[in-house]
């Protein structure tokens, strides 16, 4: 299943953005209200959980300098990655867009798509939060 967000511009270097995106806790600031849980485990990885939803480990996975950064699941039972694709547009402008990858059979598919297409939209859409 692969889900991409909009493309958000936001008015930082891509250099910024990269940075403070290869800071696991800096991804709380981008979470939706409905966050019921986050808490960074290492320099590496972070658990959150949504109301409603079981709670998620990610771990950081690649990082290319001012570009790509990728997240993916701790565990093997739901396989997926986080990229997101960052292209610097100006001195002080960034376009930033996420994709999210993963391998589900088609029921669980069903289940998720709705909720993580809702989840990396707003995920995107907080990007200038940080």
């Amino acid at each position: 299943m692969n889900l991409e967000s909009q493309k958000v511009t936001v008015q930082k270097s891509a250099e910024y953005i990269f940075n403070e995106l290869s800071q696991v806790k800096n991804f709380e600031k981008l979470m939706p209200d409905t966050i019921a849980k986050f808490e960074v485990l290492d320099e590496n990885a972070f658990i959150f959980g949504l109301k409603g939803m079981p709670e998620i480990k990610l771990k950081m996975k690649e990082k290319v300098p001012t570009s790509k950064i990728v997240l993916g699941a701790a565990s093997d039972k739901l396989p997926f990655t986080l990229t997101a694709n960052i292209q610097e547009t100006g001195a002080a402008s960034t376009d930033v867009q996420l994709f999210f990858d993963g391998e589900f059979n088609a029921m669980m598919a069903m289940m998720i798509k709705g909720p993580i297409s809702k989840f990396i939209e707003t995920l995107a859409e907080n990007m200038h939060k940080l």
